[in-house]
């Protein structure tokens, strides 16, 4: 029998990285090998193996330790420590809009009456805040305690016409409306305000802090401005319509060049044809998108039955999905993804102040060194002196700016490069004539291609196939 500190000339334990499992592994074979349960319990403890030690394993090797010769065997399994869970923010009140036809008190069903709102009343409970779960520690196999990363608080985004309460576990509508999420997930009660026709010389442009439902279209020149949602029941002519929510449009855009429709969040419409739209999330089309220039922070989809990309000049930060984009007149098609519009806006802004304020900079630098030349002959006046302080004091500001706006830049120039969400699918057919752009990449296609996905991969576009 061999005692517990001869065994580490037989036997050798090593540790996974985060010490959540220790190995026991032969060193030397030798077939009179025996120990005793207590000496090899010794021997993991001298070892520092003090938790989760598997002692079926333990007494197994006592009894046989030929079947351990060839094998590095888990001895001893901590405990992983298990996280705390986030707290949430949960809305007690259903945003989805119910699109059951209106049956009429004769029992008659109107069928153009298809969207009613969840209001709700003024004191009504509309969120409340689901608390942090605590988590729970673990332990190595060394004995030292694995902390958990505990869960984090949930906090309201409190927008307008809400009330939160003194704990700041709940929230209150302040006035009778609709509860509306915008940008950023600030939850808004909006009162509504709907027009039972058309947007046309008889009602004027709206400009309404709430949601807008026009059961109606909304015809050329006009305008309608909401801070929450904007539903319309018809469709929208050459118009101009911009919501700090999302836009719901049942018919589609005919947009004749004029006018734009832009969302804070998503623009969801049947089709667009010679329209301009702009959404801060998606562009949610139903059958076609003609001739028109669409701009999404996140995806435009247009995978409808139809689904249906033609001419124009689509933009989206993540994905483009059609089912068919181009013709067979091979009708150019712009098509780019990996862009945040407002990103690329910015960096163009960007560029032209630093150009600017180096050739600023400049300036500054020449009446400095002329300045200095004086300084050092000893010709300057005391108004030179003054004038020299304050160069100083500008030039430092100047390159104080210049710094913040390269900086951006490189900043912007990153999240450009980050392509790698970024895709085109086809489900269908994309025809010669389309022209695909991820980040700063581009490829022009020649020839029609059948159900393929159009992705970043190391320096150029790659096609793979559509699952």
């Amino acid at each position: 029998m061999i005692g517990h500190y001869a065994l580490n000339q037989y036997l050798n334990i090593t540790f996974s990285a985060d010490k959540g499992t220790a190995y026991l592994q032969f060193s030397k074979k030798d077939e009179e090998f025996t120990c005793s349960i207590e000496d090899l319990e010794a021997f993991l403890h001298s070892n520092e193996v003090r938790y989760g030690i598997q002692r079926d394993i333990v007494r197994r090797i006592s009894s046989n330790p030929e079947e351990y010769f060839f094998n590095r065997v888990p001895i001893a399994m901590g405990e992983p420590a298990v996280n705390g869970t986030d707290g949430r923010v949960v809305l007690t009140v259903d945003l989805e809009e119910d699109r059951k036809p209106l049956e009429k008190a004769d029992g008659k069903v109107d069928y153009k009456d298809l969207v009613r709102l969840h209001n709700v009343r003024k004191g009504q409970l509309i969120a409340t805040i689901i608390p942090p779960q605590p988590g729970k520690s673990g332990k190595t196999v060394t004995g030292e305690e694995l902390v958990f990363k505990p869960g984090k608080t949930a906090h309201f985004k409190v927008g307008k016409n809400v009330v939160v309460d003194n704990s700041e576990t709940s929230m209150y509508a302040a006035i009778d409306g609709l509860v509306t999420l915008t940008d950023k997930g600030k939850i808004n009660v909006f009162p509504v305000y709907e027009v039972n026709g058309d947007v046309d010389y008889s009602t004027g442009n709206i400009d309404f802090v709430g949601t807008v439902v026009i059961r109606g279209n909304v015809l050329t020149g006009f305008t309608v401005k909401s801070a929450g949602d904007i539903r319309v029941v018809g469709g929208i002519e050459g118009a101009e319509l911009i919501a700090g929510g999302s836009i719901e449009i049942t018919g589609g855009i005919i947009g004749y060049n004029k006018g734009h429709v832009i969302a804070g969040k998503n623009v969801k419409v049947s089709f667009i044809q010679d329209g301009n739209v702009v959404a801060g999330e998606d562009v949610i089309v139903s059958q076609s998108i003609m001739h028109s220039n669409i701009r999404a922070g996140q995806d435009v989809l247009c995978n409808g039955t139809k689904g249906l990309i033609v001419g124009g000049s689509i933009q989206a930060g993540d994905r483009v999905v059609a089912r068919t984009i181009g013709n067979s007149m091979s009708t150019a098609t712009s098509i780019e993804v990996g862009v945040l519009p407002e990103l690329r806006n910015e960096i163009n802004e960007l560029r032209q102040e630093l150009k600017q304020l180096l050739e600023n900079e400049d300036k500054t630098t020449k009446a400095l060194y002329l300045l200095n030349q004086l300084a050092n002959s000893g010709q300057l006046s005391p108004d030179k002196v003054a004038l020299r302080v304050k160069l100083n004091a500008t030039k430092q500001s100047q390159q104080r700016e210049e710094a913040r706006i390269k900086s951006r830049v490189l900043e912007i120039e990153k999240m450009l490069e980050d392509t790698g969400r970024a895709r085109v699918e086809i489900i269908k057919t994309i025809y010669g004539g389309s022209k695909i752009m991820i980040g700063r990449y581009t490829r022009f296609v020649k020839d029609a291609t059948e159900r393929v996905v159009f992705s970043y991969n190391e320096g150029d576009i790659s096609l793979t196939p559509y699952n």
